[in-house]
C-alpha cells in the first residue's frame, strides 16, 4: 500500500493552493487526487468555450437539485467543475473577493482570525494584479494572475453608462474600497486565456519529485481508526485501491463532495448516516447543512443590432476569421467570457451594503435554454447577494456508491423573493436608459406583460436558477452545529483531517467564490505548516 504524509482530496480552488505550498518541503510526501481529467482542451483555455462545457461529463458533474417547492418544484441543474482546477477552470473568471464586511461577520460569527483584516493580506499574496490597481488593495508578486479581458464588447459600455444615467457609479475595481456600482469585471486570464487555479498553483510544481497528482481517481471513503484518518479508499482506473495517510488529510472537494466524503465516511447526522445505511463513526450534525447560493433571475433581450454578439449574416465578417484573431492577438469573439461586465447595486429593500449583483451578457441568451440561438441580443442575470434562505446536502445510495441530495431551498426565506424581484425591475431600468436605447431591444423574459410584482415572482418561481455559489455545509465555527475550527480548519472530533474549500464559510459571501476559496486553502496550508 502507498503511503503519504498528506493527501489532499480535490484539485480545485483551494486543493491546487494546498498542494503546492504543502510540497514546498521536500520531504513532505504529497498527493493529490481529483475525480475528473485533465484540463488540456480547448474549451477550457479559450474564453468562449464555457458554453460548451456545462453539462458535458468530461468537465461537468452536472448534479440537479431536489425538487424546490418556491420554485414550482424544480429541479434546479448545479453545474460544477470536475477536472483538474475544479470550477475556477470551467467559470467565467471573475475576480471577486466580497466586501470587508463579509469577513467582518465571519469573525463576529465566533472564527476569530477570519475578518477583513486577517485575509485581505493573504488574497494580496495571492494576487499578481496586471491592472495597476491600489496595491494597499491588490498584490502583484503572487501566482494568480488577475488581468483585463483582451477584447471587451462595446455593448458594455451602453451597459455601464445606463447605470450611470441612474446614479450608479462607474467602478473601476469591484475589490477596491466599494463595490457599489458598474464596469468591466477583473477575470483570471494569462495572455488572453483562462488562468485557473491549476495553471496557477499546481501546473508549474508539477515537476516536483515528492508531489504526486492522481487524476480519474475518485474518493470512496476515509479510513478511520481511533479517531483519526489512517488512509483513504478510491476508485483509480477501475480498481478499488487503499492509500496510506502518515500524516493528514485534507478535503478540498468543494461545497457539494467535502460533504458527501464526510457522509460517506460515517461522519455527520447519525440520523441521516443511519438513513442511507451508514456506519456511524462519529456524529456531527453540522455536515451537509447551512447550504447556501446566489438564486438568479435572468432578463433576456432580442435586438437586430449586430453590435452585440450573436450568429447572423451581418455579423459573418466577426465569425469568420475570430480564431485567426484569437490565435494572433487573443482579440474577436472567441475572447469573449460573455459575463464581461456587472456589478453591484442596493435596491430600496438594502440596507448599507449592495443586496444585488448584476452578471451582464452583450449576446443573446436564449430564452428556451439552447447553446446557441440565431440572432443577436443582450442578458442580465440579476442575483441575491446575501440570501437568507439556507439549504443542505443530504446523501443517498445510487447503486454502489452515494449521491448527493442538493436542497437549496430557495425562497424559503421570503425575503430573498422581495430583494430579487426589486433586483429585475432595476435591471428593467438600466436596459430602458437612454444609452441603451440605441440597441432597440425587445425583452423576451420575463416579457413586457409581466409587470406587477406579484407577475415578476411568479416569473421567477418559473425561471430562477443559480449563479453556481455553494458553500457553508462544513462551516466553520464553535457551536454544536459547526463542522470545523475556525483556528486549524480541523474537523471537529477527528485529529488529523481539516477542510479547505468553499464549505468552510459560515456565510455566503457579496460576491463570486473562486478566490475566496483559494484564499481558503492558503489559510489552511499555513495552519498545517505552522502547526
Amino acid at each position: 500500500m502507498e503511503s503519504f504524509d498528506y493527501i489532499v482530496i480535490g484539485a480545485g480552488s483551494a486543493g491546487c493552493v494546498l498542494a503546492n505550498r504543502l510540497s514546498q518541503n521536500p520531504a513532505h510526501r504529497v498527493l493529490v487526487i481529483e475525480a475528473g481529467g485533465g484540463d488540456r482542451d480547448l474549451r477550457v483555455k479559450v474564453p468562449a468555450g464555457i458554453l460548451a462545457m456545462y453539462g458535458r461529463p468530461r468537465f461537468d458533474y452536472g448534479y440537479a437539485g431536489t425538487p424546490q417547492p418556491e420554485l414550482n418544484n424544480r429541479r434546479i441543474p448545479v453545474n460544477r467543475g470536475r477536472m483538474l482546477g475544479g470550477s475556477s477552470s470551467m467559470n467565467s473568471m471573475l475576480y471577486i473577493r466580497g466586501a470587508a464586511e463579509d469577513y467582518d461577520e465571519w469573525r463576529d460569527l465566533g472564527c476569530a482570525g477570519w475578518g477583513w483584516d486577517d485575509v485581505l493580506p493573504v488574497f494580496k499574496d495571492l494576487e499578481r494584479n496586471q491592472n495597476g490597481q491600489d496595491p494597499a488593495l491588490h498584490g502583484n508578486t503572487g501566482e494568480l494572475i488577475v488581468s483585463r479581458p483582451t477584447d471587451p464588447n462595446p455593448v458594455c459600455q451602453d451597459f455601464i453608462a445606463a447605470g450611470e444615467a441612474l446614479g450608479l457609479p462607474r467602478n473601476n475595481d469591484f475589490n477596491g474600497p466599494s463595490q457599489l456600482g458598474l464596469g468591466v469585471y477583473d477575470v483570471t486570464q494569462r495572455n488572453g486565456l483562462r488562468f485557473s487555479a491549476y495553471n496557477a498553483f499546481l501546473e508549474p510544481v508539477r515537476h516536483r519529485q515528492n508531489l504526486t497528482v492522481w487524476t480519474g481517481a475518485e474518493l470512496r471513503r476515509l479510513i478511520l481508526s481511533d479517531g483519526r484518518v489512517a488512509g483513504i479508499e478510491i476508485t483509480r482506473d477501475g480498481q478499488t485501491q487503499q492509500v496510506a495517510c502518515e500524516g493528514e488529510v485534507v478535503l478540498s472537494a468543494g461545497a457539494i463532495g467535502t460533504p458527501m466524503a464526510l457522509m460517506a465516511s460515517g461522519i455527520g447526522p447519525a440520523s441521516a448516516l443511519r438513513e442511507a445505511a451508514i456506519e456511524v463513526a462519529h456524529d456531527l450534525p453540522g455536515v451537509g447543512q447551512n447550504l447556501r447560493d446566489h438564486v438568479d433571475g435572468m432578463i433576456t433581450v432580442r435586438s437586430d443590432s449586430a453590435r452585440t454578439l450573436g450568429f447572423s449574416l451581418p455579423n459573418l465578417r466577426r465569425l469568420l476569421p475570430s480564431p485567426f484573431l484569437f490565435a494572433a492577438n487573443r482579440k474577436g469573439e472567441l475572447s469573449t467570457n460573455y459575463v464581461v461586465a456587472g456589478g453591484f447595486a442596493r435596491t430600496p429593500l438594502a440596507s448599507d451594503l449592495p443586496d444585488v449583483q448584476f452578471h451582464f451578457v452583450p449576446g443573446y441568451r436564449s430564452h428556451r435554454g439552447r447553446l446557441v440561438e440565431w440572432g443577436h441580443g443582450f442578458a442580465v442575470h440579476t442575483c441575491v447577494l446575501r440570501p437568507k434562505s439556507v439549504g443542505e446536502i443530504r446523501i443517498a445510495r445510487a447503486g454502489d456508491g452515494f449521491a448527493p441530495q442538493i436542497d437549496h431551498r430557495f425562497f424559503s426565506a421570503g425575503d430573498d423573493a422581495q430583494v430579487l424581484v426589486e433586483g429585475i425591475k432595476l435591471a428593467r431600468r438600466i436596459f430602458a436608459a437612454a444609452p441603451m436605447a440605441g440597441l432597440k431591444g425587445r425583452e423576451i423574459l420575463p416579457g413586457p406583460e409581466v409587470q406587477s410584482d406579484d407577475e415578476i415572482l411568479a416569473y421567477l418561481r418559473a425561471e430562477a436558477l443559480t449563479v453556481y455559489h455553494p458553500v457553508g455545509t462544513a462551516r466553520m465555527g464553535r457551536d454544536a452545529l459547526a463542522v470545523t475550527d475556525p483556528a486549524s480548519m480541523k474537523v471537529h472530533g477527528i485529529a488529523n483531517l481539516r477542510v479547505a474549500d468553499a464549505s468552510v464559510m459560515p456565510t455566503l459571501i457579496g460576491g463570486n467564490t473562486n478566490a475566496p476559496s483559494m484564499m481558503i486553502g492558503e489559510k489552511c496550508a499555513r495552519a498545517m505548516l505552522a502547526a
